[in-house]
């Protein structure tokens, strides 16, 4: 069973993607943009204060009129923001993620932001286990043949 530790550790690129609570949504769609990602951190003074996402901006921004440049990502940012521990098992966020309707979590070792991860290096890792089962029941298999 892997664990959040070793999903942050096959990631290519473990940095935390943060922006401030009184940036502007539209700085952090640009920085999303530039960096290829779905969501930033929202953190005050080195302490996650809440999340923004694609969809924060979808829904409460364009659909509501209002423009990203003029509105602060405090007003938009998802403020209840779930954590996990290094230790917890995919299985486990996978099913925190469902309940949840969340894309994201945090990593958080001794009250330390050490990570984040996404839904689909969740998936990426559930499918590589999956796949290591498969091959090795195939190699089971085929020795009983022989």
């Amino acid at each position: 069973m892997t664990v959040v530790a070793d999903i942050l550790k096959t990631k290519p690129d473990n940095t935390v993607h943060a922006i401030g609570p009184d940036d502007s949504v539209f700085d952090a769609l640009q920085r999303m943009a530039d960096k290829d990602i779905g969501a930033l951190l929202v953190l005050q003074g080195g302490a996650v204060v809440g999340i923004v996402t694609e969809r924060d901006y979808a829904r409460k921004i364009a659909l509501k009129g209002r423009t990203s440049a003029l509105t602060q990502v405090r007003d938009v940012m998802t403020t209840s923001v779930m954590f996990v521990k290094p230790t917890q098992t995919s299985e486990e966020c996978m099913a925190l993620m469902t309940d949840n309707r969340l894309r994201h979590l945090p990593v958080v070792e001794k009250d330390r932001l050490i990570g984040l991860i996404s839904i689909g290096d969740l998936v990426k890792d559930i499918i590589s286990e999956q796949k290591f089962v498969i091959e090795q029941l195939e190699h089971y298999i085929s020795g009983q043949r022989g």
